[in-house]
């Protein structure tokens, strides 16, 4: 499967008002989203499963990657595309042992010496960030904003996704330091037509 990193839509389900999860995947990907990362926080395993799988049914329809964040348990149970990990996360070493080496396996990176570690450990992109304040990651003192993007993308080899506080005022300012995406919650799930909002941050 080709990988387009170009509007990667996170899941969160506390943005949705009482919509269908799955019914807003699709609408995000006719409307431009190119990839898509289940995330859960506080939910039973067995609820992950059932969400995970109902969402892949629409990015398996459409030939859309789909990457479970954190849970490799999941990812493996449904067959994911990939996951992501966060820098507390399993090591991404043990993880390619246990995905193998045909599955995706993103990194968060906050700074270039989190950045390389991933890329010399096989790596298949990252997640830059937090780029912005953000509502959805209570934890970050200070964003790195486009300069600190831009010092760890021209650094790396692998293909990166920036991430944190993004939104339809500010996207073509992250997109014009040529990395490969953009990664977001509520600059999608956040609106009412989720379909018009990803169209919006495409260029």
């Amino acid at each position: 499967m080709a990988v387009d990193y170009s509007l990667y839509l996170i899941t969160d389900r506390s943005f949705l008002n009482g919509r269908n999860l799955k019914n807003v995947v699709e609408e995000s990907i006719l409307g431009g989203a190119t990839m898509i990362q289940v995330r859960e926080k506080n939910i039973s395993t067995r609820e992950f499963y059932k969400v995970s799988l109902e969402v892949q049914e629409v990015t398996n329809y459409y030939k859309i990657p789909l990457i479970i964040n954190d849970r490799m348990d999941i990812a493996q149970a449904i067959n994911a595309d990939g996951v992501h990990l966060g820098q507390d996360d399993m090591p991404l070493t043990i993880a390619r042992k246990i995905l193998g080496k045909d599955k995706i396996i993103g990194i968060s990176a906050g700074n270039l010496e989190e950045a390389l570690e991933a890329q010399k450990n096989g790596a298949d992109y990252l997640g830059i960030g937090a780029i912005f304040f953000t509502g959805t990651k209570k934890d970050i003192d200070v964003p790195i904003g486009i300069e600190g993007l831009k010092l760890i993308y021209d650094k790396i080899d692998i293909p990166a996704v920036a991430i944190g506080g993004i939104s339809e005022v500010n996207f073509k300012e992250v997109l014009n330091t040529g990395i490969d995406g953009i990664s977001v919650i509520s600059a999608i799930l956040g609106k009412d037509d989720v379909k018009s909002a990803a169209k919006a941050l495409r260029l």
